[in-house]
C-alpha cells in the first residue's frame, strides 16, 4: 500500500466500487508534510465558506453514493495549476472523507490531487491541517524549500530498531521519539538533496547554504 493514495483514484473508486472496497483502498499511513507537498498536485491555503451534499453515482448494489462539495476561498496557492480553485470534493466520513469547518472562520492548508476534469479531490490520505497549527518553519518551507527535497524520500520509522537502506532519503523518527507524527522533524526539518546525491535533514526556514549541501550535517 502506498503512503498516500491519489485523491483522484480514491474518488474514482468511490464511484465505481462498494463502500467496503473503497474503505480498504483508502487505508494509508501518515506522511511528513514535505512528502505530502511533493506527492500532491495541489497545495493551497484556503478558508471553507460552505458545503453541500452531492450524488456521485451508485455502488454495485445500486445504492446512491454521496459526496460533499466544499466551497472554498483560496488565499494562496503554493503548488498547482495557474487558476483559482473555488471548490474541493470529498466522500462522507464513513468512506474516508474529510470533515472541514465551513463557517468561513478557519483557514486550512489543503493538499490534494486533480482528476481528469481538473476537479480537486481530498480524503483522509491527504495532508490537511488548520493553518494556525502549522509552525512558522512549515509555513516558510511551503514552496521552494519543500520542492528542493522532492527527489528525496522520507521514510517513516514506526518501531525501533529502524533503518534506511537508501542514501537518497531521510529517516523520519517523530513517532518513535515523541509518539506523534507532528513532532520536531515534521515541524522544523526539511529533507534536502546534497551535491553528492545523498539526502539529509536540514533545520531552518531559509534555503541551506551551499556548504551544507556539500559537507555539513544538520
Amino acid at each position: 500500500m502506498e503512503m498516500m493514495r491519489s485523491s483522484s483514484v480514491c474518488l474514482l473508486l468511490l464511484v465505481l466500487c462498494g463502500a467496503r472496497e473503497f474503505a480498504e483502498a483508502c487505508s494509508c499511513s501518515s506522511a511528513h508534510p514535505q512528502q505530502a507537498y511533493c506527492n500532491a498536485d495541489v497545495v493551497i491555503r484556503a478558508t471553507v465558506i460552505g458545503h453541500q451534499q452531492m450524488v456521485a453515482g451508485t455502488d454495485t448494489d445500486g445504492n446512491l453514493i454521496k459526496m460533499i462539495k466544499y466551497d472554498i476561498k483560496q488565499t494562496k496557492m503554493f503548488k498547482g495549476p495557474d487558476q483559482q480553485i473555488d471548490a474541493i470534493f470529498t466522500g462522507p466520513s464513513s468512506l474516508c472523507g474529510v470533515n472541514l469547518e465551513s463557517d468561513g472562520k478557519k483557514e486550512y492548508l489543503i493538499t490534494g490531487n486533480l482528476d481528469s476534469n481538473g476537479t480537486l479531490g481530498v480524503n483522509l490520505c491527504d495532508y490537511i491541517e488548520s493553518w494556525e497549527s502549522l509552525s512558522l518553519t512549515q509555513k516558510k518551507n511551503l514552496g521552494e524549500r519543500y520542492q528542493m527535497g522532492c527527489e528525496c524520500k522520507i521514510v517513516p520509522c514506526q518501531s525501533i530498531p529502524c533503518s534506511i537502506n537508501e542514501t537518497a532519503g531521510c529517516l523520519w523518527i517523530d513517532w518513535v521519539l515523541e509518539g506523534t507524527h507532528q513532532g520536531n522533524q515534521a515541524k522544523y526539518y526539511t529533507c534536502v538533496k546534497r551535491n553528492d546525491g545523498s539526502c539529509s535533514w536540514y533545520h531552518g526556514a531559509i534555503p541551506p547554504k551551499r556548504e551544507f549541501q556539500e559537507i555539513e550535517e544538520p
